[in-house]
């Protein structure tokens, strides 16, 4: 019941795998001054992050964003037909040429790549040498994982072994312990099946401030003007991000 009185209005009624929820949530992000501002962290760091030179940069599933906002010539894309975004792509079966790519991003997409091997082997084919993959995703502590049990909407299960998702929608296949399965507890694993993707960094943030946005389901529980101070707040609990940090930066590089 709470739930559903909490849910943002443009879209409640709306199945997740609809391409029209995709159009809305756009104009949810335009909407919600506190969640553009979270965005606009996450797009900030991916443009500073990106590998020197002049190659094309490509973003899966661009949805709703505005990183092109951020990134001049960014080719964006989703995995099915949006009028918001310029081409369709499978991050599984890229149609691009080998060696062609300066940076592959994302933004809450990896944990609803349902094979995340053909990923990462078609991300290297297309990555120019010394290209990387930038992309910001759920991640998995103690706080996170009853928030993401308890609290949201996507399917969460870091016991299991697969690094594939059962077939559903674009949207409704999804388990978002996925980057941390890949990238924390199976790192070794990873590791030694793709020793030419090396991973540079992976850094754990925002224990609250997604959370009191609202994202993009729910209504906004705070106004645009005190992000700033929340934060700051949430800065001074960097030390115990390891337990209550609820998103990862994830950056990796080509070799």
């Amino acid at each position: 019941m709470l739930k559903n009185v909490l849910r943002h209005p443009l879209t409640k009624d709306l199945d997740i795998d609809d391409p029209r929820t995709t159009v809305l949530r756009k104009e949810i992000i335009r909407q919600k001054p506190f969640l553009r501002k979270i965005y606009e962290d996450w797009y900030q760091w991916i443009a500073s992050h990106l590998p020197a030179g002049e190659g094309p940069v490509l973003e899966l599933g661009s949805g709703a964003g505005f990183l092109k906002d951020y990134i001049p010539g960014l080719i964006t894309s989703e995995v099915f037909f949006c009028p918001l975004v310029q081409v369709i792509v499978d991050g599984c079966r890229m149609p691009l040429r080998k060696n062609s790519l300066r940076a592959v991003v994302m933004v809450d997409v990896f944990h609803h790549i349902p094979d995340i091997r053909s990923f990462l082997e078609e991300a290297l084919r297309c990555l120019a040498p010394g290209g990387k993959i930038l992309m910001v995703e759920p991640w998995i502590t103690p706080w996170s994982k009853f928030i993401y049990a308890h609290v949201h909407h996507e399917p969460v299960d870091a016991e299991t072994e697969k690094w594939e998702l059962p077939p559903s929608g674009p949207l409704s296949s999804a388990n978002s312990a996925l980057p941390w399965i890949v990238f924390h507890r199976d790192r070794e694993v990873l590791r030694s099946e793709y020793p030419r993707l090396q991973t540079v960094d992976v850094s754990i943030e925002k224990p609250f401030l997604y959370l009191l946005s609202g994202g993009i389901s729910y209504r906004s529980f705070m106004p645009g003007f005190l992000y700033g101070g929340w934060r700051r707040l949430e800065s001074e609990l960097k030390p115990w991000y390891n337990k209550l940090g609820m998103f990862a930066r994830i950056e990796l590089q080509k070799v």
